[in-house]
């Protein structure tokens, strides 16, 4: 899923890394290991579609996200500010699909850009589950006091973005 979510899919990793973690804390940094991984690659082939599909797929997956003002922001800020802009964005809940796309669209130095992603997403998913490590309890009660409200509130989301699919 991290990394499908990297390139193209519309739903977070953190959806399945939490309650893993919750599960089996003691795998929580093989987890983190992992998703951070995962991650990476999708956004290779999130380089790879901004790089050289752009025109004939990258352009549906803004579209689809209708982000095309955004996706010229990042173009731009990325011929600014490059892989600082990256390593900024790559920690924050900013489709990181749209960032590798926009880095491969924009050009931006192949080495650069992996070695960007390596410390953000790390840097992401670590702070996630390092979070969970010490907050674990908390969170995990939380989560099963309001289940049924976010797994309900988690399917309308789907529903309705298959949904408007269908009419546009």
């Amino acid at each position: 899923m991290s990394f499908a979510e990297s390139s193209f899919f519309p739903l977070p990793p953190d959806i399945l890394l939490v309650p893993m973690v919750l599960k089996t804390p003691s795998r929580l940094w093989w987890y983190s290991t992992v998703c951070s991984m995962a991650s990476v690659l999708g956004g290779l082939l999130g380089y790879a579609i901004g790089y050289y599909l752009f025109t004939s797929f990258g352009q549906s997956v803004v579209e689809f996200y209708q982000a095309q003002d955004a996706f010229g922001r990042f173009q731009e800020a990325f011929r600014v500010y490059g892989p600082w802009f990256l390593l900024l964005k790559g920690v924050t809940p900013v489709p990181y699909k749209l960032l590798a796309i926009a880095a491969g669209f924009a050009k931006l130095d192949f080495t650069v850009f992996v070695l960007c992603s390596l410390v953000a997403r790390f840097s992401r998913y670590f702070m996630v589950t390092g979070l969970l490590w010490f907050y674990g309890r908390e969170v995990e009660a939380f989560i099963e006091k309001r289940l049924m409200m976010a797994t309900g509130i988690l399917l309308a989301v789907v529903v309705l973005g298959a949904v408007s699919l269908r009419f546009f």
